[in-house]
């Protein structure tokens, strides 16, 4: 029988604690984080965003960003760091009242440009005006999940988004289905609005350089549960997202985070990752990075 994973009440009435997962924004919060020891030079990870979005083309001179969903407001405060000089304005929208208290003392030196906005991002994407650029980091696990579905009977909204894309579904169940990672390609699809994402993934794209990291990795599977302090996230089937926003007009892009995240490629890595060697700080740090990271994917919508 289908269920319905939600976390709405778990981030709108609970005191959200980032430090109790394992974030890829946090663990780069700063260049004087610890997993900085990793990249071929230190950056916040909000830089490293800004970065990959000028080299897209899609932060430009004047822009107004809209991050969904921004946390302790850790990656915009890298990218206005490094990039206040392109963006005029930005709005920060989040469902915690207690994440937007946090983004607001972050992003105080850029006060008289931010506006802060407490909602539910499926109740506001349709009402965005004037923003030339989305972001959404390491949210959509936190989105709707139905759970328990069955491949050869999908029913309600399963049936209709199935149908409707052509969605790929397992031949034995059950499976899950990121429903509201879904809604919301559709909503920034019908809106017109260029979009950054990223995210764990059930259907990951490796480097080719670091083809190691596919050792005991599912490369083509669908959602699995993340059991976090008093909720749970659900990982993504990003192929489906790139087919919704496809069959609704858009060009995609996507690829592995490890293409923003400017890894020094040594020559221990492998052995690091391959043989667990945690046997030193250093070690530890970058086994434990290179472990969650290889999941982690990237999706642009234009």
């Amino acid at each position: 029988m289908a269920n319905m994973n939600t976390t709405v009440r778990f981030h709108r009435d609970e005191p959200v604690d980032l430090m109790k997962e394992f974030t890829i924004c946090e663990s780069f919060s700063s260049e004087a984080s610890p997993y900085a020891v990793a990249l071929e030079r230190p950056r916040s990870y909000g830089a490293m965003v800004g970065d990959f979005l000028a080299g897209q083309n899609l932060l430009q001179r004047g822009a107004t960003v809209c991050e969904l969903g921004g946390g302790y407001g850790s990656l915009m405060s890298g990218l206005l760091a490094e990039y206040s000089h392109l963006v005029d304005r930005v709005c920060m929208l989040d469902l915690s009242g207690r994440l937007l208290r946090r983004q607001r003392a972050a992003l105080e030196p850029w006060q008289n440009r931010v506006t802060f906005i407490q909602a539910d991002i499926h109740d506001i994407i349709a009402a965005l005006k004037g923003v030339d650029l989305l972001i959404v980091n390491e949210v959509m696990g936190d989105l709707d999940t139905l759970t328990g579905l069955d491949p050869a009977n999908p029913t309600g909204e399963a049936k209709r988004v199935i149908s409707e894309y052509g969605l790929k579904v397992p031949e034995k169940g059950p499976f899950c289905l990121n429903i509201g990672a879904i809604r919301l390609v559709e909503g920034i699809c019908l809106r017109g609005i260029p979009a950054f994402l990223s995210e764990h993934s059930c259907d990951p794209i490796v480097p080719e350089d670091l083809r190691f990291l596919e050792e005991g990795l599912a490369l083509d599977s669908f959602p699995r549960e993340i059991k976090l302090h008093h909720h749970s996230e659900y990982t993504i089937r990003f192929s489906h997202l790139v087919k919704v926003a496809k069959a609704l007009g858009r060009t995609v892009r996507t690829g592995a985070l490890l293409d923003l995240v400017p890894l020094k490629r040594t020559a221990d890595l492998r052995m690091i990752f391959t043989m667990r060697a945690c046997s030193t700080e250093r070690y530890e740090l970058l086994y434990e990075l290179l472990d969650h990271i290889r999941e982690y994917r990237w999706m642009v919508i234009l």
